[in-house]
């Protein structure tokens, strides 16, 4: 059912709904005073599947420069080879992901066609699989459709989208606290969803989660980074993305999200349906005080 509703309405316009409910009406109780957001319940109450999922903030954490991997055409680069020049943003996925992941690209590609900002002459952008059995041509087709979509001169040469060895992704993931795990049931990951800014050196500026990302907000946290400044730790709202051996489908975790849209949606509507009323019946009220104040006048 979830599965089904996030296709058929988009995860991003659910997470939407569910920010602006949050924002109207505050967390619910059980989130009260847990910093890692309202999607992100501790380790110890998260479904089995998830326990060792989820996302750290490392910031002013340096990503190693001497990780192996290869690029799109197959070519061994190293993640140094990238840095020195301009900020980049680091974006962690796997190309044959059947849910989230897709999301996030998308979602980060929409943000930086609103930004004035140019791929591959103000800042870079580092896509990088999770997956060490995805190969370079899966690399070339995701990036020729992201390209196509981003529509500029010159995002060639800076949005990259590599593959690696095991133990590559296992010293990058571990290096940006990007926590997943293998589910050997379904041949999938379970993760959750953030993109990072890093500065020119390689060094976590900033962490941005769910799969929408604020250009403006991006566009300040690459002048930041460029500038080799640190960004403060953020709330998490993570959105995870699994395979559910319940259901026997996989997708995201969005019924706290549907639920709570939801109830905020009604507890909206009934407290303006109870606020209109008390306004009307206190007009309703004057205006008879007023009445009943006016002299009458005798013919």
């Amino acid at each position: 059912m979830a599965v089904r509703v996030a296709r058929g309405l988009g995860v991003s316009k659910l997470i939407g709904t569910a920010a602006l409910a949050i924002c109207a009406f505050g967390p619910p109780a059980w989130s009260q005073g847990m910093t890692q957001g309202i999607l992100s319940p501790p380790a110890n109450v998260r479904p089995p599947e998830l326990k060792n999922v989820g996302i750290e903030q490392h910031l002013d954490e340096q990503i190693p420069p001497a990780l192996v991997f290869r690029d799109e055409t197959g070519k061994s680069v190293q993640l140094g080879d990238y840095f020195g020049k301009k900020p980049m943003i680091l974006n962690l996925v796997y190309y044959q992901c059947p849910m989230l992941c897709g999301e996030v690209l998308s979602g980060l590609e929409s943000a930086l066609r609103v930004l004035k900002f140019d791929v591959g002459k103000e800042f870079d952008v580092l896509t990088v699989s999770f997956d060490p059995k995805e190969t370079s041509e899966m690399a070339v087709a995701k990036k020729a459709e992201f390209l196509k979509r981003y529509g500029r001169s010159g995002a060639a040469q800076g949005w990259h989208f590599l593959t690696g060895s095991a133990a590559s992704i296992d010293a990058l993931t571990k290096a940006a606290g990007f926590q997943y795990q293998y589910d050997s049931k379904s041949g999938q990951f379970a993760h959750a969803t953030a993109i990072m800014v890093l500065t020119p050196e390689g060094k976590i500026a900033q962490y941005y989660y769910g799969v929408e990302f604020a250009p403006k907000d991006l566009r300040l946290g690459l002048i930041q980074a460029s500038q080799n400044k640190i960004g403060t730790v953020v709330d998490q709202v993570l959105l995870y993305c699994y395979y559910n051996p319940d259901t026997g489908k996989y997708g995201a975790i969005i019924g706290r999200v549907l639920q709570l849209s939801a109830g905020a949606t009604v507890l909206f509507l009934g407290t303006f349906l109870v606020v209109m009323f008390r306004m009307g019946s206190m007009t309703a009220k004057s205006q008879r005080l007023i009445s009943d104040r006016r002299p009458t006048t005798n013919d």
